[in-house]
């Protein structure tokens, strides 16, 4: 909110660090093969590293967080256009309900989310219509990433397949391939980085010590992002795909409303809707009902099919 140029440092310092760690305790300081290829790799952190930027560059086309969060929900309808087109799969008819929902809630909440940037607009007769077209180009950037995530994700699921599940492997090097590429954002991230060192002070609690307040959130956007990357990594390989999808869904719908109340965003009663949505066709999609059904009728928990 202070900085909304400020993504590339914030990417930057998130693949550092998680590049650092796995350097160490992956790679064992580069003496470990890796398992899948490494020009595997390469075509993957292509992808990972531009859906990452391009995700960034949003947040600066007039683009609220709550709308990017949401708008990313639709990854469900990507995938599963892509894997149609792509890996020739069909899918049952609450799959395609489910995608319809999502993408009900998505439309409902950009449709609003342009009527208030419009509405914006016109009360600046100078910057409107301009503003409203870099909103636009926020969406189709949005959009852009959504493809290209979903291909990624069709991508990766194929490198498993053939070579097996190396989750820590692919965690660093989809971290440490991408670092020379922030060289072409060197500028922009020098540039915050100053800006961070002239914001006040802030004495972090118990250890005592004084920095910069925007260093200080760095610092925790770094650390629980490793977590949260980490966690997502862990789960793909030790539960089922229903339980990572829930856990996931769960986790953007609680930093929805975290920023909805925190940060005073704005959020109409279409945008509810649009959430709920969105919300719900994502966990009619993993079926919940089927493992659900048979504790709630008391029948104990269901067998593994």
């Amino acid at each position: 909110r202070q900085f909304p140029g400020c993504g590339n440092i914030v990417t930057f310092s998130q693949f550092l660090f998680i590049a650092l760690e796995g350097f160490i305790f992956e790679a064992n300081f580069g003496r470990k093969r890796p398992a899948i290829p490494i020009r595997n790799y390469f075509i993957m952190v292509a992808m990972f590293f531009t859906v990452s930027v391009v995700n960034n560059y949003a947040l600066n086309l007039n683009i609220a967080m709550p709308l990017h969060m949401i708008f990313r929900s639709g990854s469900l309808i990507a995938s599963m256009a892509l894997g149609i087109i792509i890996l020739k799969k069909r899918y049952s008819v609450s799959k395609y309900s489910s995608i319809a929902l999502v993408s009900l809630g998505i439309f409902t909440c950009t449709f609003m989310s342009a009527k208030q940037v419009a509405s914006d607009s016109s009360s600046d007769q100078e910057d409107g219509p301009q503003a409203f077209l870099w909103w636009l180009l926020g969406i189709a950037a949005l959009t852009f990433a959504l493809l290209m995530s979903a291909r990624m994700g069709i991508f990766q699921e194929t490198l498993y397949k053939k070579f097996g599940k190396h989750s820590k492997e692919a965690l660093f090097y989809n971290h440490a391939l991408p670092l020379p590429g922030f060289l072409l954002l060197a500028p922009n991230i020098y540039q915050h980085a100053v800006l961070f060192s002239q914001s006040e002070l802030f004495q972090v609690p118990v250890i005592g010590l004084t920095l910069p307040i925007m260093w200080f959130y760095l610092l925790m956007n770094v650390i629980t992002q490793y977590v949260c990357i980490r966690g997502v990594f862990i789960l793909t390989t030790e539960c089922t795909s229903l339980t990572v999808t829930l856990v996931v869904t769960l986790r953007k719908f609680v930093s929805l409303i975290f920023s909805i109340l925190y940060f005073q965003n704005p959020f109409t009663g279409w945008h509810w809707l649009g959430t709920a949505f969105v919300f719900v066709g994502t966990l009619l999609y993993t079926e919940l009902w089927h493992s659900l059904g048979p504790l709630l009728r008391g029948q104990g928990r269901p067998k593994e099919q």
